[in-house]
């Protein structure tokens, strides 16, 4: 087995879905479903494992494996049915009869039938399922016919042969298993009526039929009839198990198109999947990858997605569901009007079978971000930045810099200071990594930065000095000689030193200094190397500025408040929590105040504010 394909196996998530074997040239050899589908997967290429010759020779040849992550293993069971039918892989053994899962139908005609069938059509006619199992489909249709009086027959019951008395009562009427609308003896309403409540029955609201059942199965068995009990008994049962309205395959054989979106933030990637539906069924799909996608919002990158898919597009469904809206619903629109001829309609579905059809979409999209991802980052080993390697050369650096820390100190004329840690990884953030912190030695002035990056380096790298890692290839304090200075102390004290290089940034003339160094490294303006630095260094200080300006609004609702005497954390806490900022506090009235923390607090804060 290929390293690369072995990899790919232990990536596979415990989840149900269906997988595909695909050999070099891409073509699908067998297409299967699981429960656990890392656990099946990984048992083709066990060696204990009892393959029979087909078996053996397909896994010889599978080059790569593709899954679908489903909800449910019946889900699973129907997209691998529909993936057989349209795929026809080689080596899956077609055993099926050709044949379709069965549905429940409810006939558009006069006084309509209900009966199975497993060719739905496009007629006005009502299906229900797809039922995975046919024998809890037999007696959901047993069940309907005990308890509802439908016709059997396939007459022609339109009014005018009724009228015309062409028709005799049956059997059916005779055994009262029918209420003989051949002969006007019923109603199309009261059928009508009764249809409604089969559909509701179909629909799964099935609570109030097995409650009537129940009470129907104990009458009979009072009666000693207990062959009709144990009958009732297996619809009950039959009923209870009702709740399989799948999501793979929709009743309503819509045309449709669904689409979701994988965002990752960190690596700067997005994933938008789009399933396609077609009669109601899944029949293909397709992943638009997208990068550098920085901090553009989510309806923007389903933007992008929806109007690259369906430029190339040739054919337009009449519905569209989405896991997240677009940013311009209206050019979509009007996009797929002018191609497909015909109004198609956008939804966000929050609940139900809709709802479900695009979680599973979801999880498909993260699935293969993921995969895209892993793909990216094997390609990318071994292949260095051209800024890093650059940023190597202009230092002199013994090692590649492929991790770059950088630290900023941010305050507000001395007071609210706060320091930032950046992560950069072959010349990209990593955001995850960042760290803030809040500076314990304070005074006031400059000079400070001095003793707050001392602080800051020192507490970060005896926690790396502890825990033995992660180790930067290079460190950059921002400030000039004398922050460096601050820094590589702090490093001597924590045994840190040595273990790196550590470079300062000064501002003004974008200096680059080492320790002890009297002169800067020069390092052109226009240089790779440069660029990276200065990256590194201005995401350090926006982190940081971002920090400081969070705690000091923070302080700023809290302190006011907790200046009153009697007036302590909690009170000024509960006063935030129900106004919402302190203006509405100082504005609230004495009754609603003390509404919130009582009268006596709630004089304390107005006799305080009336005072200004």
């Amino acid at each position: 087995m290929r390293p690369e394909l072995a990899e790919k196996l232990s990536r596979i998530p415990r989840k149900p879905g269906v997988y595909q074997h695909k050999d070099a040239a891409g073509t699908v050899l067998y297409v299967g479903k699981a429960k656990n589908l890392r656990n099946r997967v990984n048992s083709y290429f066990h060696a204990s494992r009892n393959l029979d010759g087909r078996l053996r020779i397909m896994v010889s040849k599978v080059h790569d494996v593709e899954v679908i992550v489903t909800d449910t293993e019946v889900e699973a069971l129907l997209l691998e049915n529909n993936l057989i039918k349209s795929l026809k892989p080689r080596y899956n053994i077609l055993l099926r009869d050709d044949k379709t899962y069965p549905f429940i139908c409810i006939k558009n005609e006069p006084f309509p039938r209900v009966f199975p069938t497993r060719q739905p059509r496009k007629d006005g006619s009502k299906y229900f399922g797809p039922y995975t199992d046919v024998r809890s489909m037999n007696l959901m249709l047993d069940t309907i016919r005990s308890i509802f009086r439908l016709r059997t027959c396939s007459l022609n019951l339109a009014p005018e042969p009724i009228a015309a008395g062409k028709f005799e009562v049956c059997l059916q009427y005779h055994i009262k298993k029918c209420d003989a609308p051949c002969v006007g003896l019923q109603s199309f309403e009261a059928y009508d009526s009764t249809i409604k409540q089969v559909e509701q029955l179909l629909n799964g609201k099935t609570q109030g039929l097995i409650r009537l059942l129940k009470d129907e199965m104990q009458r009979v068995a009072e009666a000693m009839d207990f062959e009709e009990a144990a009958k009732l008994r297996d619809q009950v049962a039959a009923l209870e198990k009702y709740a399989e309205r799948q999501k793979v395959v929709a009743g309503d054989l819509a045309d449709r198109d669904l689409f979701a979106l994988s965002v990752d933030r960190e690596s700067n990637a997005a994933c938008g999947a789009v399933f396609q539906m077609r009669d109601g069924k899944i029949v293909g799909r397709r992943h638009i990858y997208l990068s550098r996608i920085e901090e553009t919002p989510k309806a923007e990158l389903m933007q992008a997605v929806m109007e690259r898919y369906y430029t190339e597009s040739t054919f337009f469904p009449t519905e569209v569901l989405m896991s997240v809206g677009c940013s311009d619903p209206e050019i979509v629109e009007e996009l797929l009007r002018e191609k497909s001829g015909h109004k198609v309609t956008l939804h966000i579905p929050q609940r139900g079978d809709k709802a479900g059809l695009v979680r599973i979409v979801e999880k498909n999209a993260d699935l293969m971000l993921s995969e895209h991802l892993i793909h990216k980052q094997k390609q990318s080993e071994g292949r260095v930045p051209h800024a890093v390697e650059k940023l190597q050369q202009d230092l002199s650096l013994s090692r590649l810099p492929r991790r770059i820390e950088c630290f900023d100190v941010s305050h507000l004329s001395g007071t609210g200071v706060v320091a930032s840690c950046v992560v950069f990884i072959d010349g990209q953030p990593r955001k995850s990594e960042y760290r803030t912190y809040k500076v314990r030695t304070v005074g006031d002035g400059r000079s400070d930065d001095f003793k707050s990056m001392n602080e800051v380096v020192g507490r970060r790298y005896a926690r790396v000095v502890e825990e033995n890692g992660p180790w930067p290839d290079l460190v950059v304090i921002d400030g000039g000689k004398g922050q460096l200075s601050s820094s590589v102390q702090a490093l001597v004290d924590v045994e840190a030193y040595g273990k790196f290089p550590v470079v300062g940034l000064a501002k003004r003339l974008e200096e680059v200094f080492f320790p002890g160094d009297t002169d800067s490294v020069f390092i052109a303006k226009d240089s790779a190397s440069l660029q990276l630095l200065q990256r590194a260094r201005n995401e350090a200080h926006r982190f940081a500025v971002t920090f400081q300006r969070k705690q000091r609004k923070q302080q700023t609702l809290h302190t006011e408040l907790e200046e009153i005497e009697g007036i302590g954390p909690a009170t000024s806490r509960k006063l935030l929590r129900a106004f919402g900022s302190l203006k509405r506090v100082k504005e609230a009235p004495e009754a609603l105040l003390a509404e919130k923390v009582g009268p006596y607090a709630a004089r304390l804060v107005r006799e305080y504010f009336d005072k200004d």
